[in-house]
């Protein structure tokens, strides 16, 4: 008698901003009931009509402000729908910046509710931050970067590293002028290294100290929200802040999501945290840039964006059918 091995548990990975697209999550809305009622309870929860926002060319999916929201609320939709659809469950969850809140929702830590109104505040306050056209981000792309080279680069200048994404790149944050100073630091001191330089098309200078005067004003969005929070779940979950996972205590997690706001998304820490032990991670959102950040390290990801895509990787069953169908045709062909 054969005794069969157990798979790794899951682990459950969401992008951030940048991620949206116009109609992301309108084929699980149109598929099914879970993804339907995550909608219609987030639609509720702003007074918002999100199929709108995510599903037609809406201009305001580009703006900060809408843009959260409607991210959190397809992924998790995305997420419910899975679920119901294939059965599919995590132990684990990271997500990258807005992922985050993406990820405290599928852990069962914030309401789907709070949470979509907390993230609209958040990137209404950031965008307020700083008035638009002043900040720049880039991602600085490389084999191998050097840490310390971009520290030396960076000294002097009101830069922030802003995501630790991977070894092979980082997003610099800051005042336009420093930023630009600090891309031609980059290109004179690379020497043999072939680095890219890729600007971001956002809207303000996110995770960087520029950010820090709206902190206040978030930890008074959040203060009363949390009373709802199920904090001994946090602990699922990772913290981009730290880099590791979050305490099972409320105080703490408050405190590291308004930090999160003006500090490094540690998102190379996180992912090793994640993979540490044996699993199977999947990430679900309407783009798949974590996928590249995880092989990066060795870490093999699976990413899921539409129906198809998670069709292919969880339909295990129909999967199976076709490799016996498959067989059973190579078989009947050999006897022919």
């Amino acid at each position: 008698m054969q005794t069969g091995v157990a798979s790794p548990p899951t682990t459950v990975v969401f992008p951030g901003q940048g991620s949206q697209r116009p109609g992301m999550g309108q084929e699980f809305d149109a598929r099914f009931e879970a993804s339907r009622r995550v909608y219609d309870e987030a639609s509720e929860a702003l007074a918002l009509d999100l199929r709108r926002l995510c599903f037609a060319a809406d201009d305001r999916l580009a703006l900060t402000e809408y843009a959260q929201p409607a991210i959190l609320a397809t992924e998790i939709a995305m997420l419910r729908g899975l679920a119901e659809a294939f059965g599919l469950s995590a132990r684990r969850f990271g997500g990258h910046s807005l992922g985050e809140y993406t990820a405290l929702v599928a852990a069962g830590v914030i309401p789907l509710g709070d949470a979509v109104r907390i993230v609209r505040e958040r990137g209404r306050l950031m965008q307020e931050a700083v008035p638009a056209g002043l900040g720049r981000m880039v991602a600085v792309i490389g084999e191998r970067l050097d840490g310390e080279m971009i520290a030396r680069v960076l000294e002097g200048l009101a830069v922030t590293v802003a995501n630790d994404n991977s070894p092979e790149q980082v997003v610099l944050s800051g005042l336009g002028d420093a930023v630009r100073a600090a891309e031609r630091r980059l290109a004179d001191g690379a020497g043999s290294a072939t680095l890219r330089l890729v600007p971001l098309d956002v809207s303000a200078p996110f995770h960087s100290p520029l950010m820090t005067p709206i902190e206040p004003a978030f930890a008074a969005v959040l203060e009363p929200a949390s009373a709802r929070w199920n904090a001994s779940r946090a602990a699922l979950v990772t913290s981009n802040l730290t880099g590791g996972f979050h305490d099972a205590d409320v105080t703490a997690l408050r405190s590291r999501l308004v930090q999160q706001i003006s500090g490094t998304v540690r998102w190379r820490s996180n992912m090793h945290a994640l993979s540490e032990r044996p699993t199977r991670v999947i990430e679900i959102g309407p783009g798949r840039p974590l996928r590249g950040f995880f092989k990066a390290i060795g870490v093999s990801v699976e990413s899921i964006t539409d129906v198809r895509s998670a069709e292919h990787v969880l339909d295990t069953q129909g999967r199976a059918r076709e490799r016996e169908r498959r067989s059973s045709m190579s078989a009947s062909e050999g006897v022919r």
